[in-house]
């Protein structure tokens, strides 16, 4: 079987949709024809996705924060964490946790947070990033 021939042929009668949509018989569906509802994705599709989801958001840090790439690992994967959650533009609006992340200063910087609606929302989560933002002052 040539298998580039048939995913040819099935981009060409199914289409390729990169946002869910539902289809002729009314399933879920994205991509070429994937049923979302009767079979979902694998566990491997899934952290596929999450991997690129990653790279996407340190990607966009790196872009719009210039002192992203230089900050502690610990620092940048809360920055992660945080904008995967919330996207960039919700982390961009922790505008004085960023300025204390910049300057260095990761004892205030992790009470900013824990001050924040956004800890609220996620509880252990933000206790736990917040520790991990305190531990990178060593």
């Amino acid at each position: 079987m040539n298998r580039q021939r048939v995913a040819e042929q099935l981009l060409a009668d199914e289409g390729l949709r990169l946002k869910p949509y539902r289809c002729t018989a009314g399933r879920l569906t994205i991509g070429v024809g994937r049923n979302l509802e009767d079979r979902g994705i694998t566990r491997a599709e899934a952290l596929l996705l999450l991997d690129n989801d990653i790279a996407d958001c340190a990607g966009q840090l790196a872009q719009r924060l210039p002192w992203f790439a230089a900050a502690p690992e610990a620092v940048q994967e809360v920055l992660v964490n945080m904008a995967f959650n919330m996207g960039v533009g919700g982390l961009l609006e922790f505008r004085t946790s960023l300025g204390h992340l910049q300057a260095c200063r990761y004892a205030e910087a992790a009470q900013s947070m824990l001050a924040s609606k956004w800890a609220r929302q996620v509880g252990k989560r933000a206790e736990r990033l917040a520790a991990q933002v305190r531990a990178a002052g060593g």
